[in-house]
């Protein structure tokens, strides 16, 4: 069943209980352009967007918010706001006068990330903890005061040197990041908050959010939860991305409100976080709710022996293998003589493997990882999923493949992968594929982390997201971060090899991990100087 959290409103929104999903986005307008930023909050709302957010990144954008608020009013349009802080308590401080909602990241509200290295007494712990109390003890009292709501929103990549130096870049790191300031608010009376934890990875956002609600079970408020997968990045892969990480955390009953975040206009967002919002209630209402898994908190692959299949060596350290159904389709070749590879054909059963077949394979294959884990049984598992129920290729289609396929990757729990449907071979290989990268299990192609965009963005994301991937797509196992500026600090791009990130207008900023190797770059040159930084680190091949 659906969990249970207390509601929360946002204006005259509700936020859990038994209130419906409530969708959200954010604004890419500058915040000061009252009229743009009005008329794209416009957009999303006629889009079936519940909530928006807007970046308040000065006092000035801050004060701005009252006049958004007002063209709004203007067009009769009656849509809760939400200010986005980072780095500026003032800044929450006057948004809280205009807006339904401040966010605030524990990771930066009050501290400047350094990446110090220290060892902390609990005495010195202690006088950080009381440090951040003074300075969030304000807002939290205005919210109190006003009637808002907060969102405490931890970010994978922008944990506090304490948090770091004392719990790691690590879930649970996460977690406590967002709990310092659940107890600060709560010491002083104030309850109408909504958590988050998100991350560009999926299965760390996953580990997180399962942490957090066991960390709210000890605490003993269900506060809301608010779901996404940050800086997907555009396409289908930040589709899959999404559906991955929210689908399966709402088939678990998890979540209240959800946001998609893509590389892309944001009203593009809204489609399919509604599509995943009516999936979910439809299963809520059917109380299809996932069984927990075997290892809900730490990624372990299942444990399984090796063996052949005809020719293919399937299970203990072999990467998760691809493959089709005897008769299901042609021959998986593309015009132009291209092949995604099929890497086995499935032909029957074999008492050497464990083949599991389903509509509903995720609940069935929990079931089933928890008994071969009981039995001791080690032969490989097939995780054969039967979608041939669908008609047509589109939004469904794609969040029932991420969260009945890849939500078992994600668990460790596979060794080889077929799905069976009505489309071409070549589009099932593809997604396949991709569901394997999303899951971070097979690396085919480059892996980009493109945040959304906001006003506090230097340039523009979605034609350059697109064009660095045309120049890099090719390189195998290359991670790439696109960023619009650096807001959350360099550990955003804590799981990238290269940065590409906004430095101010005109110019970019090239990092190596979340260290900047070159500052100040032209855009005009900036693509080609990305090619010459990730060639002389050895990981540049010429694209065939």
């Amino acid at each position: 069943m659906r969990r249970k959290s207390h509601t929360v409103a946002v204006g005259k929104v509700p936020v859990g209980g038994d209130s419906p999903l409530a969708v959200q986005s954010m604004t890419t307008t500058v915040t000061q352009d009252v009229e743009a930023t009005a008329a794209q909050t416009a957009a999303l709302k006629e889009a079936g967007c519940h909530i928006v957010r807007i970046t308040a990144q000065t006092t000035a954008e801050a004060k701005a918010l009252s006049a958004i608020k007002s063209r709004l009013a203007d067009r009769g349009m009656d849509v809760p706001l939400v200010a986005d802080i980072h780095f500026n308590p003032p800044a929450a401080l006057e948004a809280a006068e205009h807006v339904e909602k401040v966010r605030v990241n524990p990771g930066n509200f009050a501290d400047s990330k350094r990446f110090a290295k220290r060892e902390y007494t609990d005495g010195e712990y202690e006088e950080e903890i009381e440090r951040i109390t003074q300075v969030f003890k304000p807002l939290a009292q205005k919210c109190l005061a006003l009637g808002r709501a907060m969102r405490i929103g931890t970010n994978h990549g922008s944990l506090s040197d304490r948090i770091m130096n004392r719990h790691g870049d690590t879930p649970a790191g996460m977690v406590e990041s967002a709990m310092e300031y659940v107890r600060i608010a709560e010491s002083l009376g104030f309850k109408e908050m909504v958590l988050s934890m998100k991350a560009s990875n999926p299965v760390v956002m996953l580990q997180a959010n399962r942490l957090l609600v066991e960390a709210l079970k000890r605490h003993g408020t269900p506060y809301p939860l608010h779901l996404g997968v940050t800086e997907a990045g555009e396409g289908e892969d930040a589709r899959i991305k999404s559906a991955l990480g929210i689908g399966v955390l709402l088939a678990e009953g998890i979540g209240d409100t959800i946001r998609v975040s893509l590389t892309e206009d944001p009203v593009k967002e809204i489609p399919v976080a509604r599509a995943l919002a009516e999936w979910a209630e439809g299963r809520w209402r059917r109380n299809l709710t996932l069984p927990e898994p075997v290892r809900p908190f730490a990624w372990e692959r299942h444990r399984t022996a090796p063996a052949l299949y005809e020719t293919t060596a399937i299970g203990g350290e072999e990467p998760v293998k691809v493959g089709l159904m005897f008769g299901d389709h042609p021959h998986p070749r593309q015009a132009g003589g291209k092949l995604t590879p099929c890497e086995f054909v499935l032909n029957g059963t074999s008492p050497k493997f464990q083949i599991l077949e389903a509509e509903e394979l995720l609940a069935e294959g929990r079931k089933l990882a928890r008994e071969l884990e009981r039995s001791g049984d080690r032969r490989p598992v097939l995780l054969v999923w039967d979608a041939r129920r669908f008609q047509r290729d589109d939004l469904t289609f794609l969040i029932e493949a991420a969260v009945q396929v890849g939500g078992l990757l994600v668990d460790g729990i596979g060794d080889a992968v077929v799905i069976r449907s009505r489309f071409p071979a070549q589009r099932i290989l593809t997604l396949t594929y991709n569901l394997l990268q999303a899951a971070r299990l097979r690396s085919v192609k480059a892996e980009y982390i493109a945040c959304p965009g906001c006003g506090r963005t230097l340039f523009d994301l979605e034609p350059t997201t697109q064009r660095i991937k045309a120049k890099t797509g090719h390189l195998r196992g290359v991670k790439i971060a696109v960023m619009g500026c650096i807001v959350n600090g360099p550990g955003e791009m804590a799981d990238a090899d290269f940065g590409y990130v906004g430095g101010s207008p005109g110019t970019v900023n090239l990092y190596v991990g979340k260290e900047m190797v070159e500052r100040g770059v032209p855009t005009a040159q900036a693509d080609e100087k990305l090619i010459e930084l990730i060639r002389s680190h050895g990981k540049w091949v010429e694209p065939s």
